[in-house]
């Protein structure tokens, strides 16, 4: 199916004859549907500049509130680990990474391509001098602003056409109607996932992208009218380079070159240079990301894993009837709609089929009309909305490749525009054919007023991961990623009883859900709770065999019921499924070091050390063991590498210390025991030591005042009472000599 003749009915007339009599018809057409609307706005506020400002101030009133909110959900991973934001990667590499800073070529990526998004975050995270947040959002809000603003001359080209005056300035012919549009995209509500959401500026930036380049494109119809094509081909260039932009924003930016063929002089020659710039993005594109496409799971869309073609058919049409609905009541908002939130129909006695049949109903009678209408502006009219509607939506329809979630908010921003130019055009078609214009009105202001409220409301759930979570459980009960990420921010923040109850329900919901399993395994681990942790841990692995944390997890557990060579076993499992793995080498090396292989666990660790330098356990575990087993130069030279990389380490000072201190390098000793005990004054063990330290060195007033010191911040500690027993002693016979 041709989708580029969508806009075909857009009328261009020529921009010296606007006026001829040819096109009269149109323009009153227009000004009779606009002049049905006079009851909602007064002339007053529809200048251009004044409907850009109300448009502008509203969007941004409306998603104001979460300029101060944290980073939430996917934020963390697409921003606070995306080694892409710092300064120390290379921006090249945004070339060749996904939005989540794994490389295209990784088996594990989305291949969600979208450097230009990426590096508007690097700019941010630069300007704000790290994560902090607000700065991210407030970007964020601007954006939905502007984007708004400039809705208003894209909807003044959807309902008024694109008709000039003698001196080439764009007749504004539908100022209510593009007005009204515009406010009721600022104040959707469905929007709230893409504004407060710092990683919904990929939508954001897109449809900025999107717009600008399908102005582009209307512009290169004022200027075909004139002699010559050489500044008509330009526009259309432009406009390719502007859905480029976009699609390098957010992958659905190219459906913008669907909805940018129109009916005109030069039609064979735009469609060339459309088709040839639409096919060369998507072949760039392709190359880069590499052949294989992303890998989801059945709980990612359970209904693209389903066997039968019409179980698959009938849960995608469910899903756009959830969709629509969601434009046309966006009350029910949840931010993540998969993991059984919404069950599969199975069968065409499921009474949700009814809303399917609604929604074609709906969608049959709009094509309709817009194909048979004798209305040559209704045509137009409703078949842009349509075009508006469905074209952007469907890279997230499942009709060309699968996707990655059920429903998702964020994709619902550009195709809401052909829901408002449907909803206005309906609220004009209203007023027309009713007396009770009043109504009409108090029915379009409380539905503003509403949304606006909800966008308020919402926008504060999106300023803390508590609030967003608890949030989706009255819509989502039965989603057990609600539930699971309830769970986990319960156990960030210490409450592991409330966080157990959240992730049993996440496990219950879905019983292979190895992540809410590895997560209450590890807190069940913490608890001593080591059989039940083991059993969960072990129904991980076997559901997901290449899961390298829960091997990880389960060979801790093992090491700690003595079931040594089980856990090694479950250690190199994890190794095997993630070989740059410190963390696993670390816990490897701590399992040989209670076997006495000293050996290997030294190698262990300096496995750790070498995949992350920065790992202190890791160092800190080779110094102790060579101190104790008597290597007192290796640990010395262990200590000294260690902290040329970590400098800033007092554990790797405190450490380093003592073994300076029995080489009998007191001074140098002594450095560093200052050094660690200033960054961390607290420490009862670095003043113990210090004192232990002085002791052996002399220094019997300063052992005193740093054993004094250690035992106010930990009177138990019995070494310290013992050599503080033994200088006391020492000092009262040194006393009594000199008497």
């Amino acid at each position: 199916m041709n989708i580029y003749m969508v806009l075909s009915f857009l009328q261009i007339p020529n921009q010296h004859n606007a006026g001829a009599g040819g096109h009269q018809p149109a323009v009153f057409r227009m000004a009779v549907l606009d002049t049905d609307l006079d009851h909602i706005f007064p002339s007053s506020v529809l200048p251009p500049f004044w409907a850009k400002l109300v448009v502008g101030l509203v969007a941004i009133v409306c998603f104001a509130r979460s300029y101060d909110g944290d980073f939430v959900f996917d934020d963390s991973e697409a921003i606070v680990n995306n080694k892409d934001l710092q300064a120390e990667t290379p921006l090249g590499d945004l070339w060749h990474h996904d939005f989540w800073g794994s490389r295209l070529s990784s088996n594990t990526s989305h291949k969600s391509y979208r450097p230009l998004t990426v590096l508007t975050f690097r700019i941010n995270y630069y300007l704000s001098g790290g994560f902090h947040p607000v700065g991210f959002h407030v970007v964020n809000i601007l954006l939905h602003g502007g984007i708004s603003v400039l809705m208003v001359d894209v909807f003044s080209v959807l309902f008024g056409g694109l008709q000039y005056t003698s001196k080439g300035r764009r007749l504004h012919l539908a100022p209510r109607a593009s007005l009204l549009a515009a406010l009721l995209f600022a104040v959707h509500p469905v929007h709230t996932e893409c504004v407060a959401g710092v990683v919904g500026r990929a939508d954001l930036l897109c449809a900025l992208f999107f717009l600008l380049s399908f102005l582009g494109y209307c512009k290169a119809f004022r200027e075909s009218n004139k002699e010559g094509t050489y500044s008509s081909t330009f526009w259309v260039l432009l406009s390719i380079f502007l859905g480029a932009v976009a699609m390098l924003c957010k992958e659905q930016g190219i459906t913008v070159l669907s909805l940018s063929m129109l009916r005109n002089g030069g039609l064979l020659f735009r469609m060339t240079l459309l088709t040839s710039g639409g096919a060369g993005m998507l072949y760039v594109r392709w190359r880069i990301m590499g052949t294989g496409p992303p890998a989801f799971t059945e709980v990612d869309n359970p209904a693209s894993f389903a066997d039968s073609m019409l179980v698959r058919a009938i849960n995608y049409n469910y899903y756009y009837s959830l969709n629509a609905w969601l434009l046309l009541c966006p009350w029910w908002l949840c931010f993540d709609w998969s993991m059984g939130c919404i069950p599969l129909i199975k069968s065409v006695s499921d009474w949700r089929v009814i809303a399917l049949a609604a929604l074609w109903f709906c969608l049959i009678g709009l094509i309709c009309q817009a194909l048979c209408s004798e209305d040559g502006h209704k045509r137009r009219i409703l078949t842009l909305g349509l075009g508006f509607l469905v074209i952007p939506f469907l890279p997230a329809s499942n009709l060309f490749f699968r996707v990655g979630f059920v429903v998702a908010e964020r994709v619902l921003y550009l195709p809401s525009v052909g829901y408002c130019v449907l909803l206005t055009f309906g609220f004009g078609a209203l007023s027309k054919h009713t007396k009770k214009k009043k109504l009409i009105a108090a029915v379009v202001l409380g539905i503003l007023l509403i949304n606006m409220l909800r966008c308020v409301v919402r926008s504060g759930q999106w300023r803390s991961e508590e609030q967003l979570f608890r949030s989706a459980l009255s819509v989502c009960p039965l989603n057990a990623k609600v539930h699971y990420n309830i769970g986990k921010n319960l156990a960030d923040k210490g409450n592991q009883t409330a966080a157990i109850r959240y992730y049993r329900e996440a496990v219950r919901l879905n019983p292979k859900y190895v992540h809410a399993m590895n997560n209450l395994g590890n807190i069940l681990k913490e608890r001593n709770e080591l059989q039940e942790a083991e059993e969960l841990l072990s129904l991980a692995v076997r559901i997901q065999p290449d899961f390298a944390a829960a091997w990880m997890n389960l060979g801790i557990v093992q090491n700690s019921l003595k079931r040594f060579e089980a856990a090694e076993q479950s250690y190199r499992m994890a190794i095997k499924h993630r070989r740059k793995y410190p963390d696993c080498y670390y816990n490897l090396g701590r399992l040989y070091a209670d076997l006495n292989r000293h050996v290997d666990a030294l190698n262990a660790w300096r496995n750790a050390t070498v995949l992350k330098p920065e790992h202190s356990l890791a160092w800190n575990n080779m110094i102790i063991l060579l101190d104790n087993t008597g290597n007192l130069a290796q640990a010395e030279a262990v200590g000294r590498e260690a902290l040329e990389l970590i400098p800033n380490d007092h554990s790797l000072m405190f450490s380093l210390a003592n073994v300076l201190g029995k080489s009998q390098k007191y001074k140098e000793s002594e450095a560093l025991f200052l050094k660690a005990i200033k960054a961390n004054p607290n420490a009862a063990s670095y003043h113990g030591n210090l004192a232990v330290l002085y002791h052996r060195w002399g220094h019997l007033d300063l052992a005193k005042k740093h054993y004094e010191i250690s035992l106010q911040l930990d009177p138990t500690a019995s070494g310290t009472k013992e050599n503080y027993g033994l200088l006391r002693r020492k000092l009262e016979l040194m006393q009594k000599k000199d008497v």
